[in-house]
């Protein structure tokens, strides 16, 4: 079974593999480490009583949100693996996230519209620029990738962010912001590529885990979720 059309099933295996072993390495370094750093009762007491858990549910909510900020990070590294298997394109080991050396692209890569604050974001155009003025990158195109967008964003647009002071960055339409979205369909050549990824991910981690596979009710239900976000 070919699984996505714009890259091989093994490269999506493995870069589904690697969150898969992250997520379940994490918990198994959760149950070890839960009670070695002191939990605070108070926050204990206060979450359960007014939302209704007992302790049990409460310290499983505690467990997975603390693994959730290791799966967070994780899952940049995830959009990166894909993207940089897609043929034409590749991981930098230094620099910028990943590169089309053909299509004269560079990229760098954030899961999030708000994972970077906003005066922040001056830092991330500086960067880009700093690349567009090496020899090696003349006349290349370099985006700022946003997974997640804003609003349910679909856009591809000069990035010209704000700085502390409201000084605003030069328009330099060789500078751009774009969606999760776009930045895929632009990769890969593919219109809703990202969403095709979404949709066969389920399949892909229960082969690679041997975990069952969720049903047609538990897909849809995800599924909703991207939908809310895109």
């Amino acid at each position: 079974m070919v699984y996505l059309p714009y890259i091989s099933d093994n490269d999506l295996r493995k870069a589904v593999k690697r969150v898969v072993d992250c997520i379940l390495s994490t918990q198994q370094r959760q149950e070890a480490e839960m009670y070695r750093n002191v939990i605070d009762p108070f926050s204990a007491i206060f979450d359960g009583a007014v939302q209704g858990f007992s302790l049990e549910d409460w310290l499983q909510k505690e467990r997975s949100r603390q693994i959730q900020k290791t799966v967070q990070n994780q899952i940049g590294n995830f959009h990166e693996n894909i993207l940089s298997s897609i043929p034409g394109w590749q991981k930098l080991r230094q620099g910028v996230d990943i590169c089309n050396e053909e299509r004269k692209i560079i990229a760098e890569i954030k899961n999030k519209y708000n994972t970077v604050k906003g005066s922040d974001k001056v830092g991330i155009y500086d960067y880009l620029l700093s690349f567009l003025e090496k020899p090696q990158y003349h006349n290349f195109t370099a985006y700022y990738v946003e997974i997640i967008p804003k609003n349910r964003g679909f856009y591809d647009k000069p990035f010209a962010p704000s700085s502390r002071d409201s000084t605003r960055r030069p328009v330099n339409e060789n500078i751009r912001q774009i969606s999760g979205q776009a930045f895929y369909d632009l990769a890969t050549g593919t219109s809703g590529a990202l969403s095709m990824l979404f949709n066969v991910l389920p399949d892909v981690i229960s082969e690679v885990s041997g975990i069952k596979a969720l049903d047609e009710r538990q897909k849809a239900t995800f599924r909703s979720l991207f939908d809310k976000a895109y």
